[in-house]
């Protein structure tokens, strides 16, 4: 037999420690042979202990390589020129990216066959490995990162009395079957590489700056941080009815938090893009990343077709009791702002998501013009509206309770204004 080093063929006059490389990037390639006791001239010089040697590459490669490729090699003695050498076969793999146990899924632990060469894998590659071998739903795959530490998620899921140890972390598919952390664990976990941008615009433009802020860590500690962050900039105006105060936030808090969550829930986490939310004098904005999931369209999800791009996380929230059930937040958003003159927009474009929440206290400011008699700036809302309640008429022209309900009833006994209902059901109706 003529030795002669290749793409598939490897000589080794003695065992040595790069010889767990050469195995890997075989199994990341096209698979190969390798002979130990053959120099590089392709000379048999033989092995002079043939069974230790032997013992020695089953050893590394049960113990030195993830994931397990036993089942892709075969270890024998062969003769050839008279001298006993080890012949290593290796099979490509079907779990690639294949790596050295103690380097990790880096570039220092997974090798290539390129030519008569083992070359380190660049970090492109190694996702590219993974895609073709766990499929391309981020949350499924392998991280990248195995160096995982989870403080948060497991005081998280402590204060809700749900388990969290390593068996829990495996049915939750934070764990694959072989023991690597999926993408959906680096979510959760503290060492998360995605960010929450937040940002407060004086006005309705991104002129002037505010406040701002960024949230990092786990996904569940960005989540609580932005809420608290948007609830402070939610703010409370009161009108009064009769002795009663009646207290509104610029924003419907079912709305902010539902928004949040599907933000951070179904955003496309293979973009290293902060997800980003504007908060503006008469809306905040919420920007997801990545458009709507493939097959999906605006008019569905309106329906309440539910397709979570991240099904491992969309279940874990679930499972948290942040996601109520499937398919019915949009539906509850427009709720909290039924009888409004605005309406929350979702506009979904190629690579992003945008939810867009109306400052529902804004009304006077962003629907009339300022010049108008308080009689028409009511005539004006009410033919936007079916119909609108005092106190509508209260936050539209600024006022009190006692000017307010003045207003309306001179436009009742003009026959404008038709008063429909009683006591705190009563509304208002353009006259037809």
């Amino acid at each position: 037999m003529e030795f002669i080093e290749s793409e598939h063929l490897e000589l080794k006059e003695i065992l040595n420690s790069d010889f767990k490389k050469e195995i890997v990037a075989f199994a990341n390639t096209d698979g190969g042979e390798l002979f130990i006791g053959v120099t590089k001239s392709g000379k048999a010089v033989g092995v002079s202990n043939t069974e230790s040697d032997m013992e020695r590459i089953s050893n590394m490669i049960r113990d030195g390589i993830k994931p397990d490729l036993t089942a892709y090699t075969t270890i024998e003695r062969i003769t050839e020129q008279g001298k006993t050498l080890i012949k290593v076969t290796v099979l490509s793999g079907v779990r690639k990216p294949y790596h050295l146990s103690d380097k990790g899924l880096k570039p220092s632990g997974v090798y290539i066959r390129h030519g008569v060469t083992s070359s380190p894998a660049s970090d492109e590659a190694i996702r590219q490995m993974i895609k073709e071998s766990d499929g391309t739903t981020f949350d499924k795959m392998r991280s990248l990162n195995q160096d995982l530490t989870f403080d948060f998620a497991e005081k998280f899921f402590k204060e809700r009395k749900i388990a969290f140890g390593k068996n829990n972390k495996q049915s939750l598919r934070l764990i694959t079957f072989d023991g690597y952390y999926t993408n959906a664990a680096l979510l959760l976990s503290d060492q998360c590489e995605h960010s929450i941008k937040c940002a407060v615009f004086n006005g309705i433009g991104k002129t002037t700056f505010q406040a701002r802020k960024e949230f990092f860590g786990s996904m569940l500690k960005q989540m609580d941080e932005a809420y608290d962050f948007i609830h402070l900039n939610n703010n409370l105006h009161s009108t009064f009815e009769g002795l009663r105060r009646i207290d509104t936030r610029d924003y419907p808090e079912y709305a902010i938090r539902e928004t949040l969550i599907n933000t951070i829930v179904h955003r496309d986490y293979d973009y290293s893009g902060s997800t980003i939310i504007n908060i503006f004098t008469d809306k905040i904005e919420f920007v997801s990343i990545g458009g709507l999931v493939k097959g999906i369209t605006l008019a569905d999800i309106m329906g309440g077709v539910s397709q979570s791009r991240n099904a491992i996380i969309a279940a874990i929230f679930y499972r948290l009791e942040l996601i109520e059930s499937y398919g019915t937040g949009i539906k509850r958003i427009f709720e909290t702002y039924q009888g409004q003159l605005k309406q929350p927009i979702f506009a979904p474009a190629p690579a992003s998501f945008v939810v867009t929440l109306p400052n529902i206290n804004e009304i006077a400011a962003s629907t009339v013009d300022p010049a108008m008699t308080d009689e028409n700036k009511i005539i004006k809302l009410l033919e936007t509206r079916q119909s609108i309640t005092r106190k509508d008429v209260e936050m539209l022209l600024q006022s009190s309770s006692f000017p307010a309900i003045n207003v309306i009833n001179s436009l009742v006994k003009e026959g404008k204004v038709v008063r429909i209902g009683s006591a705190r059901a009563t509304k208002y109706i353009l006259k037809k």
